[in-house]
């Protein structure tokens, strides 16, 4: 099999080369192509000798994954579905709004914390994805925009909790926030987690400056214990200490995302338990009306209920945002895509 370009070190490229008569330098043009000049092919790489391109055609990919469903919703939200090397499938999303191109990308395959509105996690975590696989979600993305355009930012939402793969996870934003890869600002960079509050710690004290968003969706202990199972385990408590324990490191205001369920957690008494949680911090709700899932009993709330616990809130002094639904009619919530497409061939679409 084929070894995955985006998997390994550059020094580890460079190390190949020479080991097969090449000079090493040659890794960084590499890499080049593929992270600035948008090349997929190694054929392509006009600046490199012909045996060399040979070579790496012979034993390396560019991607390891294959498109096995490419759509584009009404909006202008891109939906990939992608197959991994092991027949497993992921997906991404590349959403346009004004200026910002922002990517949502996968961590794992499926998802273990058992959140009881989520597709992702209907059938547990599979496996954690590589590096590389996460990598090559923010490149085949960028590489669907026109040449003029890259990414502005992006966010860590998508299939899996982000945090049980963090390894993987700061090992791929280093490639893609690198000069020698896309370039992105951390501070582009949100990571989404329901709340590990060790993990969380962990990347508190790292002194990056990435973006912290906890998937909160529920302000007491018992109802985020039926929402949000792994919450048992953890403990409010503790996921806001560790919330506040990245804000004092870092410096970065942390979001708080709330999945808003019609009749369950809308509720004027949930909107005052939230700023009774939050208004002494300062931390930003990001509000997000359910994305209804097939076979799940979960609904939107009501514009008006939306509006109620928005006012509550925001009364309080918590800044307070409502998310716009984007993607719906291509299955863009994480994990619909790929629920639809599990017994289905792997077909690539060009």
């Amino acid at each position: 099999m084929k070894r995955a370009l985006l998997e390994v070190p550059p020094p580890e490229l460079a190390e190949w080369m020479v080991d097969r008569g090449f000079p090493g330098f040659h890794a960084r043009q590499v890499l080049r192509w593929v992270f600035q000049r948008r090349v997929e092919q190694f054929a392509l790489m006009s600046d490199l000798p012909k045996a060399l391109r040979e070579q790496l055609d012979a034993e390396w990919q560019v991607f390891a994954t294959e498109v096995a469903y490419h759509h584009v919703s009404p909006d202008g939200t891109d939906k990939l579905l992608l197959g991994c090397a092991d027949g497993r499938r992921i997906e991404c999303v590349l959403m346009a709004e004004g200026e910002r191109r922002t990517v949502c990308i996968s961590t794992q395959v499926g998802c273990g914390m058992g959140c009881v509105f989520c597709a992702s996690g209907l059938k547990g975590v599979e496996r954690n994805l590589t590096r590389g696989e996460m990598v090559e979600q923010v490149v085949r993305l960028r590489n669907l925009l026109p040449a003029e355009e890259t990414i502005t930012n992006l966010v860590v939402m998508g299939m899996g909790e982000s945090l049980a793969n963090l390894d993987n996870l700061l090992a791929a934003l280093d490639r893609i926030c690198s000069s020698e890869g896309l370039g992105l600002g951390q501070r582009r960079v949100t990571i989404s987690t329901v709340g590990l509050p060790e993990k969380m710690m962990v990347l508190a004290g790292l002194g990056r400056q990435y973006h912290l968003a906890v998937s909160l969706h529920a302000p007491t202990e018992a109802l985020r214990n039926e929402l949000v199972p792994i919450n048992e385990k953890v403990g409010l408590g503790a996921v806001i200490d560790a919330a506040d324990a990245y804000f004092r490191n870092s410096g970065r205001q942390v979001t708080f995302e709330y999945v808003m369920l019609r009749g369950i957690n809308d509720r004027v008494e949930d909107a005052r338990a939230l700023a009774d949680l939050l208004e002494a911090r300062k931390a930003h709700v990001n509000l997000i009306p359910y994305n209804p899932v097939a076979t799940l009993p979960y609904e939107r709330p009501f514009p008006s209920t939306i509006q109620k616990f928005v006012s509550i809130v925001r009364g309080r002094g918590v800044s307070v945002s409502v998310r716009k639904t984007k993607g719906r009619e291509i299955d863009a919530a994480c994990g619909q895509l790929r629920r639809r497409f599990e017994d289905r061939p792997t077909v690539a679409i060009s």
